[in-house]
Formats: structure tokens, sequence, C-alpha cells
């Protein structure tokens, strides 16, 4: 996955607390096995007036409810998400954290996201910051009364910066910040290992041939 190191980006208030995994991205979507595409269906039901939309649809030509944050022009590309406490409850679905990021959405900064959702959006390239729920409530006052608020963000040093200059701290498991910073997913992870695991399939290959017809290929293996 693409490394997240620094981001300068607008920002975009979804003002609501508790909002869900179906909120963000319907269960009617769920059917595709890509990690591509389901940003056209992000927050579904609140975007578009139809009443819902159904999986493969071309949405270009549906209606969109005005008042949706996200349809408003001042938002448009917004690469932050300001959001409020317990974003991302609901199911452990990783569809949330695609379709956020296909949508555009690198960082979400909120008081507080549920577990399973905060560490989906670790393993898959999006920054989750959590924040004290005063300052939250000044970004949502500064975003609102500023038309093209930006934020710049730093992982290195783990801070927000304001258009206006003042710096935010904020806090990340090193683990996890690790993995954002070097664009490790599960898998790279694992990879990341690829020696010992090398070293361990040659020691059990000696040990124990009975288990293995192509020993020979897994000892000689680099």
């Amino acid at each position: 996955m693409k490394p997240f190191t620094t981001l300068d980006a607008l920002v975009a208030p979804l003002d609501r607390a508790n909002v869900d995994t179906d909120s963000i991205i319907p269960k009617q979507f769920l059917k595709s096995i890509h990690r591509t595409g389901f940003g056209r269906y992000l927050f579904d039901s609140w975007r578009y007036a139809d009443g819902g939309g159904e999986a493969e649809q071309d949405c270009a030509g549906r209606p969109l409810r005005e008042d949706f944050v996200l349809n408003q022009p001042r938002y448009r590309g917004a690469g932050i998400l300001l959001a409020r406490e317990n974003f991302g409850c609901g199911s452990s679905r990783e569809h949330a954290v695609w379709a956020l990021q296909d949508f555009g959405f690198r960082c979400v900064i909120a008081p507080s996201f549920a577990d399973i959702f905060h560490a989906n959006c670790g393993k898959n390239g999006v920054l989750a910051v959590r924040l004290d729920g005063a300052i939250v409530d000044r970004l949502f006052r500064e975003v609102a009364g500023r038309e093209g608020y930006r934020l710049q963000v730093d992982l290195e040093t783990l801070t927000l910066t304001t258009p206006d200059g003042r710096v935010i701290a904020f806090d990340i498991e090193d683990g996890l910040r690790q993995r954002l910073l070097h664009g490790l997913d599960d898998i790279g992870v694992t990879l990341g290992h690829a020696d010992d695991i090398r070293a361990y399939e040659r020691r059990r290959a000696m040990e124990t041939p009975w288990l293995f017809p192509d020993r020979e290929q897994v000892i000689s293996r680099k």
C-alpha cells in the first residue's frame, strides 16, 4: 500500500456521532472482491436522494442531496474527514475504509473510533487520528468559518498544523505508525520476515523430510 508520511489537504466536516460502517458503505455494495470502486457508494443513503443504490450501479445520473456535506462545492476534493465520536462503529467490514480511501480521504480525525475500524484504517493506508473532543469542536468551528480550510498532517512528527500555524500534537501506537510510514499491510509485514520464514522451512525440511516432497527445492530456496 502507499506509504503515509505527510498530507496537506482540504478538510470536510461530518458533524454526526456514532457513524456506523453500514452508513459509510451499505451492505448491498459489499459483493466486489476488489478494493477499488467503492468511493461512488460512500455514505450512499446520505449523498443520494433516490433511496439507495445497487451494486455496480452507475451513479453519474443519480440525484444528490444538496445539503449533505460531501455534495457541497466548498468541500470537493477533500482529503481529510473531520468526524465525531465513535466513528466507524458497527460491523468489521474493511470496505468502509476502502470506500473512504477510494473517495479520496487519507486521514480521518475524530475524538474516538471503533477499535476494529481504527485497526482497518492502519492496515489499508488511512491515518485515523484521535483528538480530544474540545480540540475537535474547535476544528469544526474553524472549518465552518473558513472556506478552503486545510490541515497539514505529519506522521513523522505526530503533528497537525492549522492554516494559522497552530500545531496540534497527536499520538498513535508506534507499530501502527511504522506500518503507515513504510506502506506495509499484513502481507508486507509478513514479507519483512521472509528470511526467517525460509530458514524455518529449510530446518523443518531437514528434520522432517517426509513432510516435504519437494525437500531439495525447499532447502536450496533463496
